[in-house]
């Protein structure tokens, strides 16, 4: 049995909205995590664009474009997460 069928979920946006408020109404600013732990925070979505052919290349240059920092692509291998490394999170 994996989900109950009346457990909510959250996308990430509002994860994140959620985390901002909570931190906002405790005065602190906005978490920033170091390249490793980002990196392995998208890893689902680089073996997701990976497997449909996309180049580590198109995703840094994604990433650049969403965050504004520009990652390597050294970085990009180094950190990524592989699924037996993931804390139990599924694609998709």
């Amino acid at each position: 049995m994996s989900h109950f069928v009346d457990e909510p979920s959250f996308t990430a946006e509002q994860a994140v909205q959620a985390q901002r408020e909570l931190r906002r109404a405790l005065g602190l600013e906005a978490e920033r995590f170091p390249l490793p732990a980002f990196v392995g925070m998208i890893s689902d979505e680089i073996e997701q664009m990976r497997a449909a052919s996309r180049t580590d290349d198109e995703i840094i240059e994604i990433v650049a474009s969403a965050t504004g920092t520009r990652i390597e692509p050294d970085d990009l291998s180094r950190f990524y997460a592989p699924p037996e490394e993931r804390r139990g999170h599924e694609p998709g």
